[in-house]
Formats: C-alpha cells, sequence, structure tokens
C-alpha cells in the first residue's frame, strides 16, 4: 500500500473511531468532534479544548444544518488544516 492509501486510511479509520459514540455511526457529534480534534489533531488544534471555538467550527463544517459533521464534511477540514498548515510543517 503506498503512502497515501495509508494516509486515505487513516483518515477513515480515525472518522470511525469517534462517530457513533453517541449514536449515528455514520456521523460526529459536536462532542465527537472535539475528542477527535483533542486526541488526534492536539499540535494543530490548541483550541480545540475551548467550547466557543468548537462551536464555530461545527457551524463552519456543519453545511446541512443538521448539527452533525458527515464524512464529507470530516474530509473539508482534514483538507483545509492541510492546507493551512502546509507551510508551517518542516519538510523532510
Amino acid at each position: 500500500m503506498s503512502r497515501l492509501e495509508s494516509a486515505m486510511m487513516i483518515l477513515m479509520d480515525s472518522f470511525d473511531k469517534y462517530s457513533g459514540a453517541e449514536g449515528n455511526k455514520s456521523t460526529l457529534s459536536k462532542s465527537e468532534l472535539k475528542t477527535m480534534m483533542e486526541k488526534e489533531l492536539p499540535t494543530f488544534m490548541k483550541g480545540a479544548k475551548n467550547q466557543v471555538e468548537v462551536d464555530k467550527l461545527m457551524k463552519a463544517l456543519d453545511h446541512n444544518g443538521d448539527s452533525e459533521v458527515d464524512f464529507n464534511e470530516f474530509i473539508i477540514l482534514i483538507g483545509a488544516m492541510t492546507c493551512a498548515c502546509h507551510d508551517l510543517c518542516p519538510k523532510k
């Protein structure tokens, strides 16, 4: 498996690890999103412990207005964070 394929598998596994803890297995609730960010994105999301920031992020991500983040919305988050951090991360 290539590095990019491995990265895709990690994204899918990460979403699945946190989704459904509070019900719907195909979405992340606000609480599930906060937990995922705290545990999986601690370096990039230092503000995730601030509930106001989590609320703002959830509102920005929740394109369909159902108060949950589905996998497509999750991928938008990861893509946006990757773009924002691209120039900040050390290159190999």
